[in-house]
């Protein structure tokens, strides 16, 4: 009897959920001096405290026995806070340090910031790199830059600026499109746009498919958005590879090319997961946060927040975001490392200027103009319609990725991007709002009309000046009647929802890197602007009317109502109803735009998106794709009105054999192993006996195969000794609470000493 209940050298810790504290059981037990013959067991407070100090290191050896999860697997968070705690009293036992200790302190005191620094300038410099990558490639379906092919438009024709150069408002000398390079002459004739046309489209085609296979082959994780995976990541789940090295490289190569391609998607969701990818790598260098699975999950918080910073240049609006629509734990300490981790991937991505403007916001307003009153009620519709538009795309897009998931289309993905690919481009062309890429899009209809306006958006003049082959638009009434230029870029605008409505369902979720921000918002920016011209000529029209007679007037043939902030606020609307964000959605607008003083209408406009998002689709489209997948997420914002005890429903169905379960009395090490062998589940409930039915605990697979992997042959007979019921008992009652159930590594403590 005494021989069988020698302690073993490795055990599993004992863990308190009353008093938050771990302590080695065998170190427990040894400094109580049981034997056989023992009644009661003689134990302090104090004297446990000194052997834990003592062991800590012991301890944390056999915590690392179970830290290594199995893939698609949830790690247990309880577990994770002991062994974080066993390794912080490893490092600052003892009263006289030297001061290689002190050093070895200060580095793990330390190093929180020092990762979360590592992270913003990682992020930064992919960002930069990837916006610049971006450009190039979107341009380069139109043309080449002459004398230096790795310029883009944009770049090419600024360093070449002078009087000479320019030929037209949008190309210049040094900038030749294929046309002009495959015929040798500058035209718009129909010969040339048809080998505008045909190149647009074999590049497109070149580069999405490039993108696809570089997914498949080399990273299948790097597909997606990410955003739906990393939200389940933080929430606890294991997804091996997912955040690895390969998926950094192929996602940061990947992207560019699908944006190009001139998909409907973006590169800022999958920027979220390659900051998460980088914050991961990181991490590993950090023994506190790589080696522990709840500490990495703080730093992965804070790797989002620095995605959303460097995707859209909003820092604040990056933190807001990774605390309500990502992180799942989220203390204090890890907003204030979030925050600084986006400030600084905002400053190196500011240092690399990706955008070539003095502004750092990305789609800059210069316009100040208040808003009335009367406008509530458009904006307020905006928001309506905006969440009527996402509820549908939820519904829509979920419905296509669970058919594709469930039929053959899934077992060919390139072919999928391929084709997407070819109907994308061959509409996409015609029409101006959908040839250039969406932000462009976006920053073009958030703008006012101004005297040196010449888009048909601000064709208000019904008066037209010729110079030579030129035709100049001089707006010196935006307030007038509708010009045919403004009338042929409502049906372009009309046309542009509509494609991109439609096309973004079948797009989202393909085997390429796709993002969901930048579509979202173009799509509200569309609809915005259309409703915001159709206010401005309301208002022109009927100038006498009560509603705005008295707030808007005119004053030099200005009109009082900016079309650009109702495109702000429809896309505010659209994104808001596709995502249900709010608070942090408010901030990365007014950061995207820097208009300060139309928070209210944002406002406004994300709350009507969210209730009617809401009332018909109940869930935003991450959340969908979580479902979708399988991912086992319990979502925090989701009220559940289940009365219904567990007592109640933990029981067989009529015809179903019991329920696998471990008792404390009267169960044999040869049960517990016919039990692990029976059955494939992850875990099993500890309950007292079969007839008190009290839970005390669950104890999962894997820890209880490491535990009974510890016995030797001669405990396949031996029973469950009565003198261990009596030394769990009166633990109990010395260390933790009243009615306060054990962890679930309790059970497995005491059967690793039998």
């Amino acid at each position: 009897m005494g021989e069988s209940l020698t302690p073993r050298k490795r055990n599993i810790s004992f863990t308190s959920l009353g008093k938050e504290e771990t302590i080695p059981l065998h170190n427990f037990w040894a400094s109580t001096g049981y034997s056989a013959g023992t009644k009661k067991l003689q134990l302090t407070r104090r004297q446990s405290g000194a052997r834990l100090n003592e062991n800590a290191a012991e301890g944390l050896e056999e915590l690392d026995e179970l830290a290594n999860y199995e893939d698609f697997h949830t790690i247990d968070w309880l577990r994770e806070m002991s062994r974080n705690r066993l390794r912080h009293r490893q490092i600052t036992q003892g009263l006289r340090k030297t001061f290689l200790q002190k050093i070895r302190i200060l580095h793990d005191a330390c190093s929180g910031w020092l990762v979360v620094l590592l992270i913003g300038m990682a992020a930064g410099t992919c960002a930069g790199i990837i916006d610049i990558a971006t450009k190039w490639l979107i341009t380069l379906k139109m043309g080449v830059c002459t004398n230096k092919f790795w310029l883009d438009q944009e770049s090419c024709c600024w360093l070449h600026e002078d009087q000479n150069s320019k030929i037209d408002n949008d190309s210049c000398a040094e900038w030749r499109s294929w046309a002009e390079i495959l015929g040798g002459h500058r035209g718009h004739g129909a010969s040339d746009y048809a080998v505008n046309y045909t190149a647009y489209v074999i590049i497109a085609m070149m580069f999405s498919t490039l993108a696809a296979v570089l997914v498949k082959n080399f990273a299948p994780y790097a597909c997606g958005s990410g955003i739906p995976e990393v939200k389940t990541i933080l929430s606890g789940f294991i997804i091996r590879g997912y955040l690895g090295k390969w998926t950094l490289l192929i996602k940061s190569v990947t992207s560019p090319l699908a944006v190009g391609s001139n998909l409907s998607l973006g590169k800022e969701g999958p920027l979220v997961h390659i900051a998460s990818c980088c914050g991961n790598v990181f991490a590993h260098l950090f023994p506190k946060y790589g080696q522990n699975e709840a500490k990495k999950r703080e730093v992965l918080s804070a790797a989002a927040a620095a995605g959303v910073s460097v995707a859209f240049g909003v820092p604040i609006g990056g933190v807001l975001f990774s605390l309500e629509e990502v992180s799942y734990y989220f203390p204090m300490k890890t907003l204030w490392r979030s925050f600084f981790c986006a400030l600084t991937a905002a400053f190196v991505l500011r240092s690399v200027n990706p955008y070539g403007t003095a502004h750092f916001a990305m789609f800059y307003v210069t316009y100040n103009r208040p808003w009335l009153l009367f406008e509530l009620v458009p904006f307020a519709l905006l928001g309506v319609m905006g969440g009527l538009y996402g509820a549908g795309f939820v519904r829509a897009n979920l419905f296509w990725c669970r058919f594709r998931k469930n039929s053959k289309l899934g077992k060919f993905p390139i072919l999928e991007v391929m084709v997407i690919t070819l109907i994308t481009v061959l509409l996409s062309y015609p029409n101006p709002f959908t040839r250039m890429d969406a932000s462009t899009v976006i920053n073009e209809l958030v703008q006012e009309c101004g005297p040196t306006s010449h888009t048909n958006l601000c064709d208000y003049n019904v008066t037209r000046h010729y110079h030579g082959l030129n035709t100049t638009f001089v707006p010196a009434s935006p307030s007038g009647g509708l010009g045919d230029g403004l009338k042929t870029a409502l049906w372009q605008l009309a046309l542009a929802f509509l494609f991109k409505c439609i096309i973004t369902v079948f797009t989202f979720g393909m085997k390429i890197p796709t993002g969901l921000f930048i579509p979202s918002l173009a799509v509200g920016a569309l609809m915005g602007r259309i409703v915001g011209i159709g206010v401005e000529q309301l208002v022109y029209t009927f100038p006498d009317n009560p509603m705005w007679k008295t707030d808007c007037q005119f004053s030099n043939g200005q009109s009082c109502i900016t079309p650009g902030l109702y495109a702000m606020v429809g896309a505010a609307a659209a994104l808001g109803g596709v995502t249900r964000m709010t608070v942090s959605l408010v901030v990365v607008m007014y950061e995207l735009t820097g208009g300060l003083q139309y928070i209210v209408p944002l406002m406004l406009a994300t709350m009507f998106s969210k209730w009617v998002g809401d009332a018909l689709s109940g869930e935003g489209i991450y959340d969908g794709h979580i479902r979708l997948n399988g991912y086992p997420y319990l979502e925090q914002k989701r009220e559940f009105t289940h009365t219904t005890l567990a007592a109640d429903v933990m029981r067989p169905r009529p015809g179903e054999p019991p329920l696998k379960v471990i008792v404390q009395e009267g169960m044999t090490i040869y049960d517990l192993e016919e039990l692990v062998k029976s059955n494939t589940l992850n875990g099993f409930p500890v309950l007292i006996s079969n007839d008190s039915q009290r839970l005390m605990g669950f104890v999962c697979r894997k820890d209880l195969i490491v535990a009974l992997g510890l016995c030797g042959a001669e405990c396949y007979e031996t029973r469950v000794l009565e003198a261990l019921k009596i030394f769990v008992l009166e633990f109990v009652r010395t260390y933790a609470r009243k009615n306060v159930f054990l962890g679930h590594c309790d059970f497995i403590s005491f059967l690793s000493l039998s």
